[in-house]
């Protein structure tokens, strides 16, 4: 477990508001104060590093919050927190596993596959959370409805895709997945999976444009492209009997 042990204000709230926000297990104490029994590593001030003795120690600054709770969880590892998977939807969703805020694995997988890879990592985990980005609604509605007894929470994916550099392409899906399981979102039991006329009507337009001959799918074949399980050029493919 995580202890916080600092005289500084604002360093104080900094490291409580980022360990709540990753759902770490901590507590707080008084420099000099006793320390508890399943103490891992103790987060201080400069002005208290020395006082914990043996015990691993992280020394904090009060601009760097999220650099201190990063140094302390890596010492607790799987200890510090629930496990938590964050999921990117989409046909291939990007998948992060977290625990204690730190990432522990990353998948990207094709939409089918994607319920099996996250029940398999949240397995054996004590009482584990799955966040999903709000995105893409119908194949986010397949994972959710997919996944059993596992709590699942819809997330905003406001601002989750990052900016990539040179280098990172094909990494979005799995670093915005890290940016869903970092934010905490509303608990979801199922969401609906049928596709609006609306959204039938856009992919059947697209399949007009693309087919190249002003062919349109059916109505069958464009309610699994919306759920993902088809691409445009699948569907099409299928609707000529190739």
């Amino acid at each position: 477990m995580i202890v916080v042990a600092t005289t500084d204000f604002e360093l104080y709230h900094g490291v409580v508001a980022e360990l709540r926000d990753r759902e770490a297990t901590f507590t707080t104490v008084e420099p000099g104060e006793e320390l508890p029994d399943r103490t891992a590593v103790v987060l201080t001030d400069p002005d208290h590093a020395d006082a914990f003795g043996p015990i691993p120690t992280v020394v904090g600054e009060p601009e760097a919050p999220r650099a201190a709770v990063d140094d302390a969880l890596a010492v607790v590892g799987s200890g510090g927190g629930r496990t938590v998977v964050g999921v990117d939807p989409g046909r291939k969703p990007g998948i992060a596993v977290l625990e204690g805020g730190a990432v522990v694995a990353a998948f990207q997988v094709p939409l089918s596959e994607a319920v099996e890879v996250i029940e398999g990592e949240v397995a054996d985990a004590v009482d584990p959370v799955v966040r999903i980005g709000d995105g893409a609604r119908l194949q986010g509605a397949t994972l959710v409805n997919g996944l059993g007894d596992v709590r699942v929470e819809l997330v905003d994916e406001t601002a989750t895709t990052p900016y990539l550099g040179t280098g990172a392409r094909g990494m979005g899906d799995v670093l915005a997945a890290v940016n869903i399981a970092r934010t905490p979102g509303e608990a979801s039991e199922g969401r609906s999976i049928e596709p609006t006329e609306g959204e039938l009507t856009r992919i059947k337009a697209r399949s007009r444009e693309r087919s190249g001959t002003n062919r349109t799918i059916d109505d069958g074949l464009a309610r699994r492209v919306a759920a993902g399980e088809l691409t445009i050029e699948e569907a099409l493919a299928e609707h000529r009997g190739e």
